[in-house]
């Protein structure tokens, strides 16, 4: 057993150094384009950056998570300026209740998600980012083709809220954990579908959500001993952070001019495709 911690213990220290290929460039286009596509949907895009890093830049699946979640901390950290800056703070006295009891169940298990993630071997981390993005690619889908359909809070009595909050809270908190994203693509039909808020509520709800949770997550996997390695930050974090604000900019733009509902359903499917890869390539 003493020899399994130990082989543990090095995979882990070779997770936390491999270097990324250098491709700045590619890693500037790819947070572009994967930029507009999140300002178009309103979400910040890692659930298509995470099959990206593993794909074109050779990083591992662990490595791959670490990195997805600081660059989605840079791009929530835009997104809450130009929200706020530019954009009157909606009265969420309301549902302050409810959008607290999301924020702790999540901070609490992104805190412990991180330290699970290196517990987890590479082929099983593949295998569950597979399933993870199986499961968001058919609520993308799902809320494209039934969105619309579906109004008004589920839970009623302000107890049965908070505790739903606080469950809701912690699998959005390991989601945004083992996958390396900001969970709105969680957060918001939670907010939606569950505690009835309109969808500008929900988004900023899913801001003041996402910013400490994916910062707990960065903050527990840099006591770990990530994002040392000055290369990585240099020739793909910062270029595909840069990029991703920039497209998340462009997206919104476009919004009134491109068909939204369409859009989520094909990167739905775009997401199922990429489920299936990572599944084979973790058999």
């Amino acid at each position: 057993m003493h020899i399994a911690f130990k082989q543990a213990g090095a995979m882990a220290a070779i997770e936390l150094t491999q270097e990324p290929l250098r491709r700045p460039r590619l890693a500037f286009a790819t947070g572009a384009v994967i930029g507009v596509l999140g300002g178009l949907i309103g979400l910040g895009g890692a659930e298509f950056r995470l099959p990206v890093l593993i794909a074109f830049f050779a990083l591992a699946a662990h490595q791959a998570v670490r990195i997805n979640l600081l660059v989605s901390l840079v791009t929530l950290a835009a997104s809450a300026v130009a929200r706020f800056g530019f954009v009157a703070f909606p009265d969420l006295g309301t549902h302050a209740a409810e959008i607290v009891a999301v924020a702790a169940g999540s901070i609490v298990a992104a805190w412990f998600g991180a330290g699970l993630l290196s517990r987890i071997s590479p082929a099983k981390l593949m295998l569950l980012i597979a399933v993870l993005l199986f499961a968001i690619g058919g609520l993308l889908g799902f809320e494209a083709a039934f969105g619309d359909q579906m109004a008004g809070a589920l839970v009623e009595t302000l107890p049965l809220r908070i505790a739903t909050g606080i469950g809701a809270g912690v699998g959005i908190g390991l989601v945004s954990s083992l996958l390396g994203v900001a969970g709105g693509e969680l957060i918001i039909p939670t907010m939606l579908f569950v505690f009835g808020m309109d969808i500008r509520t929900a988004g900023t709800a899913s801001l003041l959500i996402s910013i400490p949770t994916v910062l707990v997550g960065v903050l527990r996997h840099y006591r770990g001993g990530a994002y040392r390695s000055q290369q990585a930050l240099a020739t793909l974090v910062l270029p595909m952070a840069v990029g991703s604000v920039i497209g998340a900019i462009l997206g919104a733009a476009l919004l009134p001019l491109v068909p939204v509902g369409s859009i989520k359903i094909a990167l739905a499917l775009i997401l199922v495709a990429s489920a299936f890869k990572l599944a084979r390539k973790a058999g």
